[in-house]
């Protein structure tokens, strides 16, 4: 079976990469992706406090090869709140008087450039070639037993697939958006 990530090699991309990720010359992806996702794993970790980020080149679902080489890691806080677990959450720090913590999850991280031209059938591959959560490193995985039990059938296992969006501009802006593999319910305000 071909390896999930990429592992660590002598050769780095232009710029270097971080202690965590190298680049590995056994993927079968165009140089320009992996720059590409190099440039946005550069942007999660440095500008907005991600860690344990990994670049995937194969499904660990499947054991096939990526549609492209996609991001996971942790955010420093939750990207997204399901509005149902939002409305449990916030009943149950208003019953108890606690604030109730949430912690962040791993999540996928697509990385795109605004020229790309995308359609539904080549997000529709992406999802179906991804787990609901990213896998974890032992090394990286924290013992979440203890977490509190409010909202819990909207996060892990039980949430929709999801992915972040990360679209690079020529100036080197970076946008963020969160994508879900089918509908979802909208918030309310």
């Amino acid at each position: 079976m071909a390896p999930s990530a990429i592992g660590a090699s002598p050769a780095t991309p232009p710029g270097g990469a971080p202690d965590s990720v190298a680049h590995s010359i056994t993927s079968l992806h165009p140089s320009h992706l992996h720059n590409l996702a190099f440039t946005i794993l550069d942007n999660l970790q440095h500008q907005h406090d991600w860690n344990s980020l990994t670049i995937h080149t194969h499904s660990k679902r499947t054991g096939q090869r990526l549609p492209r080489p996609l991001i996971s890691g942790v955010p420093p806080k939750r990207v997204y709140v399901h509005p149902d677990e939002q409305v449990e959450i916030l009943q149950a720090e208003h019953e108890t008087g606690i604030h109730i913590v949430q912690q962040a999850e791993r999540e996928w991280v697509l990385p795109a450039h605004l020229s790309e031209k995308w359609n539904l059938k080549a997000f529709a591959e992406l999802f179906d070639a991804i787990d609901t959560l990213p896998p974890v490193d032992e090394a990286d995985e924290k013992d979440n037993d203890d977490q509190c039990q409010v909202g819990k059938k909207w996060r892990g296992d039980q949430r929709q697939k999801r992915v972040l969006l990360a679209t690079l501009y020529d100036d080197s802006t970076v946008v963020y958006y969160i994508m879900h593999d089918g509908i979802v319910k909208p918030r309310q305000n």
